[in-house]
């Protein structure tokens, strides 16, 4: 049997990459269509072919990668700014949704709606779900939320803490091949459920690790510790709350998770920082 050539790997993690930033951000990036959306192809065999389930499951190994770009862009924000420390604060907040298209809030918001108006019922907890109105109770958890995030961030911007920024982003991802890896995706219709067939599993173990030990090396150990026990611990909620309600998570739990790891691990730096 033939095996693939070195190119051709490179350019399959290549179209994965795309793709992972393709759906997690903004950003302008070739774009890579899933086959069910590709153009009929004009060009010679040796263009890269458009994104297969094999090609979008791998994506979900580089959202690591995803989060590690997006907080280094927003690192550097934060360092470049000349403003004060509250406005420094509410810019780069307000960059960090406009390059994630406010994605993961989303999720907060119909994940909040749905929680409290499906009162335990799984059925009803799903048809809110999908409902694309946003109640009441999602407009006042993206309030929250955002509120803790800037006035989080503001702290660290004004005790020079906002070097590590950088580590957010990439934890809060990294948090999703846990997810994935653990839980079952009950909707095998769409992205999720593609993506939930067809990662490689010894793979997102692997990138688990290695995140882990990158991590580890460079972060202050005492600021390790302490993210590795609140990332463990929204996770572990989310997962515990998803199963109980739901028997498995959906997108809008994917995406809520990233987002609660996020203001968790600003929240928990900040408690370091004035416990210190």
């Amino acid at each position: 049997m033939n095996q693939p050539s070195v190119k051709a790997c490179l350019i399959k993690e290549w179209q994965a990459f795309r793709l992972a930033m393709q759906f997690l951000t903004v950003l302008p990036i070739a774009r890579v269509l899933p086959v069910e959306r590709a153009l009929p192809v004009t060009r010679e065999p040796q263009v890269e072919p458009e994104a297969g389930p094999e090609t979008q499951g791998r994506a979900l190994i580089w959202y690591p990668a995803v989060g590690l770009v997006l907080g280094g862009m927003l690192t550097i924000l934060a360092g470049c700014l000349p403003l004060p420390f509250y406005l420094t604060a509410a810019v780069v907040v307000a960059v960090w949704v406009i390059l994630t298209g406010g994605l993961h809030l989303d999720g907060v918001a119909d994940c909040a709606d749905a929680w409290m108006g499906g009162l335990g019922d799984r059925d009803k907890t799903l048809r809110l779900l999908k409902d694309p109105l946003c109640g009441s109770m999602g407009v006042l958890s993206l309030i929250l939320l955002l509120l803790l995030k800037t006035t989080a961030l503001a702290v660290l911007i004004t005790q020079g803490s906002w070097l590590w920024l950088w580590a957010i982003p990439l934890l809060s991802r990294l948090s999703l091949l846990l997810l994935f890896l653990t839980t079952p995706y009950i909707r095998p219709q769409g992205l999720g459920g593609v993506i939930a067939q067809h990662f490689p599993k010894p793979l997102a173990w692997g990138v688990i690790l290695a995140v882990s030990i990158m991590t580890l090396l460079v972060l202050p150990l005492l600021l390790w510790l302490l993210w590795l026990v609140v990332v463990l611990l929204v996770f572990g909620c989310v997962r515990m709350a998803t199963m109980k309600r739901l028997q498995g998570f959906t997108g809008d739990g994917a995406g809520a998770l990233v987002e609660l790891v996020e203001v968790a691990l600003l929240l928990a730096a900040t408690c370091l920082l004035v416990g210190t």
